[in-house]
This record gives C-alpha cells, structure tokens and sequence, in this order.
C-alpha cells in the first residue's frame, strides 16, 4: 500500500491543528494533539527524503495559513499588489517551511526507538529555537499555553520552549499508542507529575502603580505637512495631561506614547521637542516615547527616548531588531519596498538597555521585539523592574496579526516574572500582569489615554538570569539522538 495519501493527511492536518492553536481560530487546548498526525505519518514513512518534504508540506501550509496576514499587509504599505503580495507569502512560507522539514526528516530516525518521547521533543524544542537567528521567531508552539496553569510553569525557569517541549512530549506519546507500540514507552512522561513541584504562575504583588498611555490611532498611511504634525503633537500632549493631571486620579508613574506613523523627530524638530519636554515637565512625571533617532553616521534609527519629569533627557533606546521589509530590506528582496515611509533602510541598535525612573528601572522594546523571547529576558536581567513594549499594530489592520502579536508579549511577561504595559498606536493597549492576563484594556482604533496599573518587581526568574540553555541542549541533544539511531547493531549469532 503507498504511503503517500497517509503522509498527506498527517502533513495537512497537523498545519491545521497547528494554525487553529492561535488567532483567529484561538483553540490552544489542542497543542498536546498539533503534532500527532505528522508524527503517525512519519513513522510509516522510511525515506528521509519523503519525510522531508511532507515535513516542509505541513510547515509552509502552517506558516501560509496563520501569517496570511502578511500579504495584505505587503500590499498596503509595501507596493506589492496582485500576484506579488502572493508570491512574497508563498516565498516567506516556504523558507518558514524548511524548519518543519527538517524536524520531520530527523524525528523518523528516532520514532522507532524507545526513547522516542523525549527524541521528538527534544527536536522539537531545539529546532523552534532556530527561528529567532533567522529572524522571525513568531509563534511557538508553546505560546498556546499562555492560560494553562500548570505548563505554564516551565515558562520562569524554561522560556515558551519548555512548554514547547510539554507539548511535544504528549503528542509523540499519544502517537505511540495510536502505533500501538509497547506501553512502557510511555514511562517517559513521569516528568509531568514534577511541574507541580514548581512554583504556581500567580500574581504576589498587587499592581499599586499607574502609568497614562496615550493612543494616539494615527493612519499608516498618512501624509503629514508640518501644520498637521504640529497639531496632532499638541492634541496628543494635550489629551495625556488631561488624563495624567486629574484631580481625581493618583499621580501616574510614568507617561507612554506608543511607536506611531508620525513624524515624531525629537533630535531634528524644536517644535516636536518643546512639546514633549514641557508635557513631561507640566505632569511631573518621566515620558517614554518613540521616534526617529541618528546613527553617528545618520542613518535613521527606531528609538525609545525617556524624558525626567523635569524634561530632561535621561536615555535612548535604539530598536535592535528590525522588522524584515518593513525596517530593512533583506539582500536580494529590493522588489519589495519598505513598509515604512522613512527613506533608507533603518540601521539596527547596539542591544538592550534599561532606563533610570526615580529609583526603579524600566526596559523599552519596540513592537516586532516582543517576539524574541531571548532578547527580551536581557531587559529583566539588565534590571528592568516593569517592561515596557512601544508598538504600532497599524499596519496589521483589523487582521488576526494584531491578536497574535499580543499573545507574544504575554508570554514574555510570564516568562520574565514582569508587568509589561504596552502602549499600542491603534489597540491593543493594556497592561500584561506576570501571569500573561490582560488589565486596563483600551478600546481600539480610537484616541484616547487611559491609566495602566503595574507594579514594580525587582526579583528575577530563573529564564531571565539563564535564559535559552535548555532550548540550545535540546537542539543539540536531539540531533545527537537522531545520530545515534542510525548507528547499526550487531548481535552475534547463536
């Protein structure tokens, strides 16, 4: 009987159930069954060819499927229309496709065996950690435990990857059984029991500050004359006093405006300048702002500045990772223009760095670095008391992307043991709590400043101070696994 309709069921439905984990579809209780149908597939497939490339199958249909939005977006905004925007997608998918492939190629070495469980997870986990070098670690497979309590406690000491490795554990074993294979195989899930030896994901310090952030719900695709910016900066100063000075409300630790389509030039414009200083000096409270900063070379930089709440300058934080075709164009992609309207390609920063606010510290990331989960942790570890992610879903529309982009920054709330107050352009704003739920949500595609309650939390989790060793060994052991499967065994004859 051939192979081949098994492998392309197994293969389809895992990107199915894979996609369906996250926004829009957002039913993550079936991460511990995603894997399952490629995996049964897989080991009855012996080629490692074929397995490699029902492997790439599953992956770029997954990726095609729940970054759909990216097409829509590459048109808007990066000049691609028709059958461009679908052939960026199809390019993008396909080399997303390729970590998938190599999963599937590896974990039919291993199937067979019986230490299968820990093999396939362990690949798993290792080869997800690949997608943040290439520069798009987006939704791991772990980001579906976000309201799981008890995988969710691997996220402290592990990162999203040991929920990865969870997950991946029980669909390999609910493979086995559907192999019918020997139940002692099975032992290896006696780790399980253990996550209750961890601490509980909970909440021990309730959120006492506040801070005022702004949306502004600027347009991606405004056209701004210097009249207009001039206005829209007053009205925005305007609207966060109102909010940050009212007599009936606590003082606000902290004024936060998001990263905006705006033409926001703290250095070049005197007058944008004058706003800003005196709209933090008036409150009496640190402001935190994005904007367009220099290189000593002059080549544009996305940048966090802090002003004291006496208007002076306390630090810049220059994003270091850049959003790829929006920020910069990747080498042999300049068919596709950039989504941002700044001429040349914005130069990357030196790397994490925290922010003096009275006598607490804060950490700035701008959008797109929500998704690095090893970048991120450096902020806490730096010693960022609360975190603070500046960010524009703008160009997302009303598409799914928005929702996806905030499951990242809760996980990495969880994962740090911080508040993160996300300041947004058009929504989502709201505050993250350390358990990854959302508070003081406001409400979308509308101006408006609101209060988000935080605390300030000076302990560090074991992710933070360590971060991804588990996720490097496990890519390293499970290659070594699927090396030592392939080593033949001699038995003597009798």
């Amino acid at each position: 009987m051939k192979s081949w309709p098994l492998s392309l069921a197994g293969a389809v439905l895992t990107a199915l159930l894979l996609g369906a984990l996250f926004p829009p579809i957002d039913l993550p209780y079936l991460a511990p069954i995603a894997l399952s149908p490629l995996l049964f597939a897989l080991a009855h497939q012996k080629l490692g060819g074929q397995r490699f490339l029902w492997g790439w199958l599953s992956g770029f249909l997954y990726w095609a499927s729940a970054c759909f939005w990216i097409k829509d977006v590459l048109a808007s905004y990066g000049g691609l229309n028709g059958p461009l925007s679908w052939l960026a997608l199809v390019l993008f998918a396909a080399a997303k496709g390729l970590h998938t492939a190599a999963f599937a190629w590896l974990a039919g070495f291993v199937l067979p065996r019986p230490w299968a469980i820990p093999a396939v997870a362990l690949l798993w986990t290792g080869i997800e950690r690949t997608h943040s070098p290439l520069g798009f670690p987006w939704l791991m497979l772990g980001n579906a435990g976000i309201s799981m309590g008890v995988p969710l406690r691997a996220a402290p000491v592990l990162g999203v990857y040991g929920v990865s490795f969870i997950f991946a554990s029980l669909a390999c074993a609910i493979t086995l059984v559907a192999l019918r294979r020997d139940r002692k195989q099975l032992a290896w899930l006696l780790y399980l029991p253990f996550l209750l030896l961890l601490p509980p994901v909970a909440l021990d310090r309730a959120p006492k500050q506040q801070a005022v952030a702004m949306q502004i719900n600027a347009s991606a695709d405004t056209v701004w004359t210097r009249d207009e910016a001039i206005r829209a900066t007053r009205q925005i100063a305007l609207r966060t006093l109102q909010e940050a000075m009212d007599p009936a409300k606590p003082k606000p630790a902290l004024l936060l405006w998001p990263e905006a389509p705006a033409p926001f030039y703290y250095y070049d414009d005197a007058n944008f300048r004058m706003q800003v200083t005196e709209t933090a000096r008036l409150a009496g409270v640190p402001l935190l702002f994005s904007g367009v900063a220099y290189s000593p070379t002059r080549e544009p930089l996305n940048s966090a500045v802090l002003l004291s709440g006496e208007g002076a300058l306390l630090g810049r934080y220059d994003k270091a990772n850049l959003v790829p075709f929006g920020e910069f164009i990747p080498p042999g992609f300049g068919w596709i223009q950039k989504i941002s309207s700044e001429a040349g390609n914005f130069a990357p920063g030196p790397g994490a760095k925290t922010f003096p606010a009275g006598r607490h510290t804060l950490g700035a990331f701008i959008c797109y670095e929500s998704a690095f989960p090893h970048y991120v942790r450096q902020f806490a570890r730096n010693g960022a008391e609360v975190l603070v992610n500046l960010t524009n879903d703008g160009y997302f529309r009303g598409s799914f992307g928005r929702r996806q982009h905030l499951l990242l920054a809760r996980m990495r709330a969880v994962e740090n043991g911080r508040w993160v107050l996300r300041p947004a352009n058009d929504g989502l704003t709201a505050a993250i709590d350390p358990t990854g739920r959302l508070w003081d949500a406001l409400p979308e595609f509308q101006r408006a400043a609101g209060r988000l309650r935080f605390a300030w939390i000076p302990e560090t989790t074991f992710y933070s101070r360590y971060g991804d060793w588990f996720a490097w060994l496990a890519l390293l052991a499970g290659v070594l696994l699927a090396a030592v499967s392939q080593i033949p065994s001699y038995r003597p004859q009798r």
